[in-house]
């Protein structure tokens, strides 16, 4: 029997009716040129070929006597494609706002917990011409990193597909099989293996805790007490609210090859610049609805914990917290100070990495995170506590190159996230074919109007990329004409070289920026109009 793991149980044990705990995509596919099959069909015969490539598919949850410890996954050996994947014509006209509210709709409901936790949905009727793909899986068997080894399962990277080869028939035992005592000697055994890893565990715990808290001074080499500055609250928002179970998303895209010339030009990573762009767009929205916190907004960004090349189907992931500096109106300052405590994040991070559990004991656990998470979001404490964070933004990097399913090419690719109790926004950026595809996933009562927050976020990235990209171009000198009859010409002076440190956005853009008028009260309120 393959076990859970304590991280990838918790997802299960801290889902609710309004926190369904599973991710999704959604794809836009391009039919073949003079394609006139019958996709549904063609596509769910090409899934049943592939899904044995990736064990999320064929496995199901066995659980455990009275919940006393995590469940186990066990193979299904009566797999149902009819119920796991479904037909949807859209209404007229198609249009991609309304397959974001369906995706919304999709997005809201529970997984039955009895079948492999996934569904995919075949959705046509777009005014486009494309083919729409939707699904989702559960949290507890997937997280970002695998579940882009899932895509390399469901896709080709030709429009004719590879062959597969067939599964190998082999006996499944089906959880039904399974009696109380042999699960419950199984539970037995790996408490008592979660256990030994977690005494292991204490050693490198106990140092990871002393090196956040009491680093050594660089100046004296002496070790003093010192909260990590990331460990602050942030301040009460609309998004900082109790959740339904009722979706909202937005899909928007911009060109990949724009934002890694940000970041070259700015000497800032790509997570700096999608932190940033999500900065300014959640700025103007909020400003829209008269929130302007004093305090700058703290985003929880996940963090992978897998080792390279590491693709199991279970969670490996931590969160930081990084400022996303919304106090600063300065767009290239903001930059500079995100680079600044996402630095700070990834070091703290960094010192506790390989203390972090991603497995632990868990008799008893199931019921008593399962108890105190419905009391969370029934009871309304997310409207009184102070928040963690604002936001989630997550940065999943996928192929950099096409992928073609059932033999239609994947033009576009967006994830599709959970926003929880506080946090009811989650904004989820994956890399593909030259594009970065955002996706917007809401609670649909406190963000009713994600659109124009996804709107803002395309905004703010042409706005970044004209400040950076635009400065830098005005900084380099113009080159200087040939003039063939001046036999000695003066030696042309090297432009200054732009360098980065630690604020290196606000000194690289202003190199030949001209100095700003002077605000009048008229051009104040023209910026507040705007």
């Amino acid at each position: 029997m393959d076990h859970l793991s304590g991280m990838d149980a918790s997802f299960l044990h801290l889902e609710t009716p309004e926190s369904p705990m599973h991710v999704g995509s959604l794809q836009l596919v391009d039919l073949p040129l003079g394609y006139e099959g019958d996709f549904a069909e063609d596509a769910k015969k090409y899934l049943s070929g592939r899904l044995h490539l990736a064990s999320v598919f064929v496995r199901k949850l066995a659980m455990m006597p009275f919940d006393l410890a995590n469940p186990v996954w066990v193979d299904d050996g009566d797999l149902d494609l009819d119920h796991h994947i479904r037909h949807v014509i859209m209404p007229r006209p198609g249009t991609m706002a309304q397959l974001e509210r369906l995706v919304g709709r999709l997005h809201s409901t529970l997984l039955d917990r009895s079948r492999p936790l996934w569904e995919m949905y075949i959705i046509e009727g777009l005014q486009s011409g494309q083919v729409a793909l939707y699904s989702k899986m559960h949290h507890a068997a997937i997280d970002g990193q695998a579940g882009v080894a899932v895509a390399k399962a469901l896709f080709d990277i030709s429009e004719t597909p590879a062959p597969v080869k067939a599964p190998r028939v082999t006996r499944r035992a089906d959880s039904s099989q399974l009696g109380m005592a042999e699960l419950a000697t199984a539970a037995l055994s790996n408490a008592v293996q979660q256990y030994v890893k977690l005494i292991r565990s204490i050693p490198a715990t106990a140092k990871a805790i002393t090196n956040v808290l009491m680093p050594v001074s660089e100046g004296t080499g002496q070790r003093t007490f010192e909260l990590p500055k990331s460990l602050r609250t942030a301040p009460r928002t609309p998004l900082n609210v109790s959740i339904t179970n009722q979706r909202s998303f937005a899909a928007r895209s911009v060109p990949l090859a724009e934002v890694k010339q940000m970041s070259k030009a700015s000497g800032t990573s790509l997570n700096d610049i999608v932190l940033a762009i999500c900065a300014g767009a959640l700025k103007r929205y909020l400003a829209d609805y008269g929130c302007r916190p004093a305090k700058p907004l703290i985003a929880g960004v996940p963090v992978s914990l897998r080792s390279e090349g590491n693709t199991d189907f279970n969670n490996q992931v931590s969160v930081m917290l990084v400022s996303l500096a919304t106090d600063i109106a300065d767009p290239l300052e903001r930059l500079a100070a995100i680079h600044e405590s996402s630095s700070e994040g990834k070091k703290l991070t960094g010192n506790v990495k390989a203390a972090i559990p991603t497995d632990f004991p868990s008799l008893g656990v199931p019921s008593l995170m399962s108890g105190l998470a419905s009391l969370y979001g029934r009871s309304g404490l997310a409207d009184k506590l102070p928040p963690a964070a604002n936001v989630a933004i997550s940065n999943v990097p996928g192929p950099s190159f096409a992928l073609y399913f059932a033999g239609a090419k994947v033009a576009a690719y967006f994830p599709v996230s959970i926003p929880g109790h506080g946090l009811a926004l989650n904004m989820t950026v994956q890399s593909y074919n030259g594009a970065l595809e955002f996706g917007l996933t809401a609670c649909r009562r406190a963000v009713p109007d994600v659109a124009d927050l996804g709107d803002y976020v395309v905004a703010e990235h042409r706005k970044l990329f004209d400040l950076i990209v635009g400065n830098v171009a005005q900084a380099a000198p113009a080159a200087a004409p040939v003039a063939a009859a001046v036999p000695e010409a003066p030696a042309k002076k090297r432009a200054p070289k732009v360098t980065a440190k630690k604020k290196p956005i606000a000194k690289a853009a202003r190199v030949a920026a001209p100095k700003a008028p002077r605000k009048t009260a008229a051009s104040k309120r023209a910026a507040a109009v705007s």
